[in-house]
């Protein structure tokens, strides 16, 4: 009896396995309950225990021999006896895209020029992770090209311009439109009436909206992967043409913006002067209009442990 019972248990199970592949979730859910209630009720007989059991431990070790419900993957390059190498697609795996906005600490690789391996950083959610807006964005770029602008312009009013205070003609008797000088802005080197005087075009903008923006620039190019680490910024010399070599190595980098802790080193900012495409700031001055204006952001150890610690300072009211 113990013997056809474990049959009948392996066919059952075997079935299920089998349906695994082809059925959908709701199916296999229905098949799995209906094969572990068979097996309570084949042994809650005392007679089969024994010989239930040791049909139970081999069911147990085929199922895990199987692994169905395992999170390794299987590659061309495992062994021989996980799986045939020819069944295998060559393309990569395909991973889920991480969610961006989570405020979860990310951990990067830190390079330097040479492309040599340094470590890790980790970088702080609340500054890398922080959820996308873009009118945030759109504001801060407004902000920052409307205090950056000049304002120099100016013209000249009816008081400024050159000329004669003299009536041209008198009042009556002559058929012509009546005028009381000549500097007016309807004759020709007359004076511009409501012009451009100088003046600032700056505005106000919350110091925690500009907080912000910085921290949604710097997270987008944590997320696009164009944020690399940098254990420092030290060149060995300051040709050009050795920085030049250093950004063909950078995958899809069209413009570069170098940010360090500290002062510019003389040598980075010499080999760079002449790269229209290559930019140095300190960690002081990063912003957002910078970071959207290059597609990549190469910053040193020092300049992101500054800027975390420029982020969680408080807010001086």
């Amino acid at each position: 009896m113990a013997v056809s019972v474990s049959r009948k248990l392996l066919r059952s199970f075997y079935g299920s396995l089998y349906a695994l592949g082809r059925c959908d979730s709701s199916t296999i859910t229905c098949r799995s309950f209906r094969t572990y209630h068979y097996l309570c009720g084949h042994l809650r007989g005392d007679n089969v225990f024994s010989s239930g059991s040791s049909c139970l431990s081999k069911v147990g070790s085929h199922i895990l021999a199987n692994r169905w419900l395992s999170t390794s993957i299987l590659t061309p390059e495992s062994g021989e006896g996980a799986f045939p190498s020819h069944l295998l697609s060559t393309k990569p795996v395909v991973t889920a895209e991480r969610s961006i906005g989570l405020y979860q600490d990310l951990v990067i690789p830190v390079t330097n020029f040479h492309n040599e391996d340094k470590g890790f950083m980790v970088l702080a959610g609340d500054v890398f992770d922080v959820p996308i807006r873009k009118d945030i964005v759109h504001r801060v770029v407004r902000w920052q090209l409307a205090k950056r602008q000049q304002g120099t312009h100016s013209t000249k009013t009816i008081s400024e311009v050159s000329g004669t205070g003299r009536k041209p003609w008198r009042q009556k008797g002559t058929g012509r439109a009546r005028h009381g000088t000549l500097r007016g802005p309807q004759f020709r080197g007359g004076a511009a009436m409501h012009g451009p005087k100088p003046r600032s075009h700056a505005f106000k903008l919350n110091k925690k909206v500009r907080r912000l923006g910085l921290k949604i620039a710097l997270t987008a190019r944590a997320a696009e992967g164009k944020l690399l680490v940098f254990d420092d910024l030290e060149v060995p010399t300051h040709k050009t043409k050795n920085l030049v070599n250093y950004v063909k190595q950078m995958e899809n980098t069209k413009k570069l913006l170098l940010v360090d802790g500290g002062p510019i080193g003389e040598k980075l900012k010499l080999a760079t002067q002449n790269l229209h495409y290559a930019n140095v700031l300190p960690s002081i001055g990063l912003n957002v209009y910078s970071i959207l204006l290059h597609d990549t952001l190469v910053m040193s150890r020092e300049a992101v442990n500054k800027i975390v610690e420029r982020m969680h300072t408080p807010i001086n009211r």
